[in-house]
């Protein structure tokens, strides 16, 4: 029995020495990608033509403005764009004419990937001191994501990546219910643009290999942890986008540390769009600080000059590097 036992172990020996050979023989040359740089400086003008158009609050003049000019500008860029309109109910009863705005790139191929942000910015300032009732100016929150995605999509336009791309921009994110309200509290009172879209998409029986969502991308000092939802529908994404992040040297702002649950866009994607769209998202979240997001989070001091162009260069780069080598 010893002998048996002596002779399989040998062979298993000799079967593993060969192994190496195998893999050198059978390899093929890694695809070697040239990728452009991402224009940091060009991401942060992109906020600044936002901002210039007031609070991109639903059902606004600022925000009627600025979809306009999203829309423009995507249509220089991309090959295609669609406009998702519906009217939706907000938790105060107002009906929110809201816009879903779909740019893509190479429409017509099968394999895609699929980019988001909202663009909309808060009707209440409710974690501020003062003037809670009022909107803000959503530099970060709403503006920076955006402006990540104008400038990948100018980027695009020069050298498009092999997959498909779709850059959605998604409406009515953030009219959600705040906790001080007199009104019945409303369960799933945001997201209601990408709620709407998961489950009427823009075309039917859309796929993508899956999903990133940035959400507040341009915060000074900002980090990025590895969000519950993100890891349970789409791991492998995750840990593919944290892990070039580690390449290209942004380490210190993609941080390999597991966070709780946060119920944004890719949630309702996640779960009402039937696994269609595995998402992810990248969101500034700080375990240490009282609100666990960025410091100026629904607050009037979310403002232009609290932009640092560093992170938008470093989830830009970052991005386009996953993009670009499907």
């Amino acid at each position: 029995m010893k002998r048996i036992a002596l002779i399989l172990l040998c062979l298993l020996v000799l079967s593993c020495g060969n192994e190496p050979a195998v893999k050198k023989n059978s390899s093929t040359p890694k695809r070697v990608v040239e990728v452009p740089t991402f224009n940091s400086d060009s991401a942060y003008d992109f906020i600044a033509k936002q901002v210039a158009f007031g609070p991109r609050v639903p059902n606004s003049k600022a925000h009627q403005a600025c979809g306009a000019y999203l829309i423009n500008t995507l249509n220089g860029y991309c090959d295609t764009v669609i406009v998702q309109e519906a009217d939706l109910t907000a938790f105060d009863g107002n009906v929110l004419e809201s816009k879903n705005i779909i740019a893509s790139f190479k429409p017509e191929r099968a394999k895609r990937v699929m980019l988001c942000a909202h663009w909309d910015t808060r009707p209440f300032a409710d974690q501020a001191e003062t003037n809670k009732n009022t909107p803000i100016e959503g530099a970060n929150d709403g503006g920076s994501g955006v402006a990540v995605l104008l400038e990948m999509a100018r980027q695009f336009s020069m050298k498009k990546p092999d997959v498909g791309v779709d850059i959605i921009l998604f409406d009515s994110e953030d009219y959600g219910q705040p906790e001080e309200s007199d009104y019945p509290r409303m369960q799933h009172s945001y997201c209601l643009g990408s709620q709407y879209w998961a489950q009427n998409l823009h075309k039917p029986n859309y796929f993508a290999k899956y999903g990133i969502l940035l959400d507040m991308v341009g915060g000074k000092e900002a980090v990025f942890t590895q969000e519950l939802a993100s890891m349970t529908f789409a791991e492998r994404t995750v840990k593919k986008v944290w892990n070039t992040a580690a390449v290209l040297g942004y380490g210190g702002q993609f941080l390999f540390q597991k966070t709780n649950l946060v119920v944004d866009d890719h949630y309702y994607i996640n779960n009402y769009a039937n696994g269609r769209v595995p998402t992810i998202d990248i969101i500034e979240h700080d375990a240490s600080r009282k609100n666990k997001f960025y410091k100026h989070w629904h607050t009037h001091e979310d403002k232009l000059e609290h932009i640092d162009k560093n992170t938008l260069k470093a989830v830009g780069q970052t991005v386009m590097h996953v993009v670009y080598n499907e």
